[in-house]
């Protein structure tokens, strides 16, 4: 604390000698050029009676000793003036920087809400303040959303955890068990973990999405959706729902790996909540500077309200639509952030007979 008590006095204090030397020059150049020159000028006063013979002599003027020690006692009063301008404006330029300082000083993980509201006047500190506000803004909800995060992935991680040790117990407990119950609960078991399994894999996705891009390879996202869509038409077909695609060349660049998660997560989400008979519809094309693959499902209405909320880790409909239990809420927060990861640009919009239409523009041909 002492240490930066004696850094922000420091501050002032050089603050302070500058604005004081150059008030202090500012006198100096008065003397110099506006009171030198009035030493060579000598006073001229009329010398007896008005006459037409009357003459004009000169009379004694400022000499140049006397200015030069008036000049002197000037400079010397000046100093202590300098210096206390130069603190006073020091000062006044400080407060708001020692005012963000405190309040940021207060601010921490656990006290994000606070912020620096320094209002009027605008200036450049003002500006500084409103950026720090936003900085903080961003923090506060990152950390919410972290927060969040764990406390769902903790959830979703402790409930098969608990149904696995409630198999194992009941299956060991029961004395009578032969092996077909044995084998039975040996299957199930394998079932919990190939959940947990693809689990841990959705949110290392999730987390590696998040981490941004670290390769930056030429593709083409037609190519990508037909390797997807050849490893889907069995699921589609069993639930009935029928795949069309319109793929034409839509050439990028991005991390494959990252960028065949995007278009699987799209393609199960279109797949995974939709109904009998349903179907979806996938889509390549090139517009300009930019590629764009739109993937649009039938299913469930959804109101235009809840949309954005699908995007957040965990985020379901409603839990458990269809029964089904091999979704986690996290497929389209992998493409939320498989886009922000390739500065790409995400449009969504619910249907009004039901289902989702999700774009995904990337830049063309190269990096952005």
């Amino acid at each position: 604390m002492t240490s930066r008590k004696l850094a922000r006095r420091s501050l002032q204090t050089r603050l302070a000698f500058s604005y004081a030397a150059g008030i202090y020059a500012a006198g100096v150049l008065v003397l110099v050029f506006v009171a030198v020159p009035l030493a060579s000028i000598d006073a001229a006063t009329p010398n007896g009676y008005p006459s037409s013979s009357a003459i004009t002599e000169p009379g004694p003027g400022i000499s140049l000793p006397q200015l030069l020690i008036g000049s002197a006692v000037a400079l010397v009063l000046l100093i202590p003036v300098a210096l206390a301008l130069g603190w006073f404006v020091a000062g006044r330029f400080l407060r708001p920087l020692r005012a963000i300082t405190a309040t940021a000083r207060i601010i921490s993980a656990g006290n994000l809400h606070r912020r620096l509201d320094l209002g009027e006047p605008m200036d450049e500190l003002t500006e500084l303040g409103h950026t720090l506000d936003d900085l903080f803004a961003r923090l506060q909800a990152s950390f919410d959303a972290q927060r969040h995060f764990v406390a769902n992935a903790s959830h979703e991680l402790r409930t098969p955890l608990a149904g696995l040790r409630t198999l194992l117990e009941v299956a060991l407990a029961d004395p009578d068990a032969d092996t077909d119950a044995l084998r039975a609960a040996c299957q199930e078991a394998l079932a919990l973990g190939g959940h947990q399994e693809r689990l841990v894999q959705a949110l290392l996705t999730l987390a590696t999405s998040e981490g941004g891009a670290t390769r930056w390879d030429t593709l083409d996202l037609a190519h990508v959706v037909e390797g997807v869509l050849a490893s889907r038409r069995d699921q589609a077909t069993r639930k009935g729902i029928g795949l069309a695609e319109h793929l034409t060349p839509a050439v990028t660049a991005g991390d494959p790996r990252l960028i065949e998660s995007l278009v699987a997560n799209l393609i199960d989400n279109a797949i995974r909540h939709n109904h009998t008979d349903g179907h979806v519809e996938i889509t390549t094309q090139t517009s300009g500077a930019q590629v764009a693959l739109t993937v649009t499902n039938s299913g469930p209405v959804i109101p235009d309200d809840q949309v954005q909320r699908l995007f957040h880790p965990f985020q379901k409909l409603v839990p458990d639509r269809h029964g089904s239990h091999d979704g986690y809420g996290l497929g389209l927060a992998i493409v939320n952030a498989v886009t922000h990861a390739h500065h790409a640009t995400l449009t969504t919009s619910a249907r009004p007979e039901g289902g989702l239409s999700i774009t995904v523009r990337f830049a063309h041909g190269s990096r952005p």
